[in-house]
């Protein structure tokens, strides 16, 4: 499946997941249907625990208040299972929602599944109708979209 442009729908997920509060966990199913009304950072990454996934996740959970400041929550989306979320979330004090896309089905519904290499670090912006904004795509993967980049696309969102 191709990755979805700027303007198109972007495709429904429905994923497993789970977030610290605390220090505890809690379990839940995240729709991106469920998030409409407000923003939403989808950030794709290959692998918890792994060099380039750790800073690009705690550069995003050491700038989660601006995320939040403008109403966009962050989710972290991986093929790692749950146990695998929750010992990288404890080890990195990550406190945002990381989603289990066990069986790659959200990788391949954005286009981003690479075979027998798992998927490409990607971000997509939605807005509040659940159309893609923005979007980075790697194609090695060595980089990623920082708070910044992602905060002023987030911005453009919002009417002056």
């Amino acid at each position: 499946m191709a990755t979805p442009d700027v303007g198109q729908p972007a495709p429904e997920i429905s994923l497993p997941g789970l977030v610290l509060v605390d220090g505890e966990r809690h379990d839940d199913q995240y729709s991106l249907s469920a998030q409409r009304g407000h923003p939403m950072v989808l950030a794709f990454y290959p692998g918890d625990n792994t060099p380039v996934c750790t800073r690009q996740m705690c550069s995003y959970a050491a700038g989660i208040e601006v995320f939040r400041g403008l109403g966009a929550p962050v989710w972290g989306i991986s093929p790692q299972d749950l146990d695998s979320h929750e010992s990288f979330a404890r080890d990195q004090g990550l406190g945002f929602p990381l989603l289990a896309d066990t069986a790659r089905e959200a990788a391949k519904k954005y286009g981003i599944a690479m075979v027998g290499l798992g998927l490409r670090r990607s971000v997509f912006l939605i807005d509040a109708d659940g159309v893609v904004r923005w979007k980075q795509v790697g194609l090695v993967g060595l980089t990623y979209a920082d708070v910044d980049t992602i905060a002023e696309q987030i911005r453009q969102l919002t009417p002056a």
